[in-house]
């Protein structure tokens, strides 16, 4: 590794002919991306083909685990490394705690270009939005949704008026009628063409194909056959899609390609939100299947999403089976640049998983979302108060009497469709006594 001054101080050319040269780290997310709603995840009424071809030429996970089943939580945990809680943002709605050594703080130390692109949903005050967090270059939006074209919050009304909401670095600016997937994917493809001695770290958190269902009509034609509202789903995926393909062929021609590890992953599962649907009906565009519940729910529906490493300098195309979680990205990006992970983090580096195929470097999964718990351990997974979101009126209702909790052998049964409690009743109390004293342990 090279000390933080001299490749610092070395030039662009030399850097990119090292073969110690620290890798770039970008991560990018979608926004309640449906669980198979990807071409190379076999969704055959989408095009996806500049995702596939990352995905297809990177380690693709089958086991990769949000860690929540919505997006502020998610969201997190990616940049934080803990569990959503111990970042201070158990629930929508919370800012990132201030100071916590995340993504954006532990790379600009380590001598990095640091940018965070598209959604944030962390925090808007001085203290908590992204560039007091480390990330030297912001584009985007603070809260957790925002209309497409006119770039403005509608759904706080009426404890909260509507809002505009668009900003670089802390400065509000405007740009209305431009659509803002593709303003995303240009800013972080004008971030990536500038040339420095510095690598860079960055993050891109597309707010598609979240609400409101927005596509201009060149992407809407890609879809024409399709039911309205999972044309208009498909083509704001499309968007994104081009956007990636954008991303990557602008690290093709800089030469930054190779040695970029790329984290690509959805943050949960898609939605049934109304707000997401026609006609004030329960949303249906987005496909979990054959995952069991939506987002917000502990369910595999909820937080069971597509997620690839992309890293040619490093790791070989294949697939893996470990069940891993998004907590993983920040250890996993800081042991490849040669950096130690900071004191409090909960995820553990995949390096090893990467490049020598071992076993995941976690004993258990666990979760939690308002009085759902949830774990995971081998094949086995308990869900204790769990709700679908279905939908269905009694969707977001903890399931009651025996189905309060709910075990499934996840190899057998990935739908988590039959109940096996009464089968293994000592499984269920070693599993429920473990997340019982885990949620117990949290502490902020």
């Amino acid at each position: 590794m090279l000390s933080r001054r001299s490749f610092l101080s070395s030039s662009s050319l030399a850097l990119l002919q090292r073969p110690s040269l620290p890798p770039n780290i970008l991560v990018i997310v979608p926004d309640d991306l449906g669980c198979h709603d990807l071409g190379y995840l076999g969704a055959s009424d989408l095009k996806t083909p500049n995702i596939d071809a990352l995905a297809l030429n990177g380690a693709r996970f089958s086991n990769w685990y949000s860690n929540a089943p919505v997006c502020a939580p998610a969201r997190a945990s990616i940049l934080s490394g803990r569990y959503p809680s111990r970042a201070g943002v158990a629930d929508n709605g919370r800012p990132l705690t201030p100071g916590i050594p995340s993504l954006g703080a532990q790379f600009k130390a380590a001598g990095y270009r640091t940018a965070a692109i598209g959604k944030w949903h962390l925090g808007s005050d001085a203290n908590t939005c992204p560039n007091a967090h480390g990330f030297e270059y912001f584009y985007g939006f603070h809260s957790g949704c925002v209309d497409f074209y006119s770039h403005r919050f509608y759904w706080g009304e009426p404890r909260t008026p509507n809002y505009h909401d668009l900003y670089r670095n802390r400065t509000e600016i405007f740009e209305d009628g431009r659509y803002l997937t593709e303003r995303i994917a240009e800013e972080a493809v004008a971030f990536l063409e500038k040339r420095s001695p510095q690598p860079f770290c960055a993050y891109v958190a597309f707010n598609a194909p979240h609400y409101p269902m927005h596509a201009p009509e060149k992407y809407m034609q890609r879809f024409s056959h399709l039911p309205l509202e999972r044309r208009i789903y498909a083509a704001m995926i499309a968007a994104v899609d081009d956007g990636v393909g954008a991303i990557r062929r602008t690290l093709a021609s800089t030469g930054q390609l190779d040695n970029t590890l790329l984290f690509f992953l959805g943050d949960n599962g898609a939605t049934t939100e109304k707000r997401a649907g026609l006609n004030n009906n329960y949303a249906t565009a987005g496909d979990n299947g054959p995952f069991k519940g939506f987002k917000f729910s502990l369910f595999d529906g909820g937080m069971h999403v597509p997620a690839f490493i992309h890293w040619p300098a490093r790791i070989k195309p294949a697939p893996f089976d470990q069940t891993v979680q998004s907590m993983d990205i920040l250890p996993t990006a800081l042991a490849a640049a040669g950096l130690p992970a900071p004191a409090g983090v909960d995820g553990a580096s995949l390096i090893d998983v990467l490049t020598a195929n071992t076993a995941s470097p976690h004993q258990a999964l666990l979760w939690q979302n308002g009085q759902q718990l949830a774990v995971r351990r081998g094949d086995w997974k308990l869900v204790i108060n769990g709700s679908l979101y279905d939908r269905s009126e009694q969707g977001g209702q903890p399931l009651t009497g025996d189905e309060a909790l709910w075990l499934s052998n996840l190899k057998d049964d990935p739908g988590e469709s039959r109940n096996l409690r009464r089968w293994h009743p000592n499984l269920v109390d070693e599993l429920s006594t473990l997340a019982s004293q885990w949620r117990d342990n949290l502490r902020p």
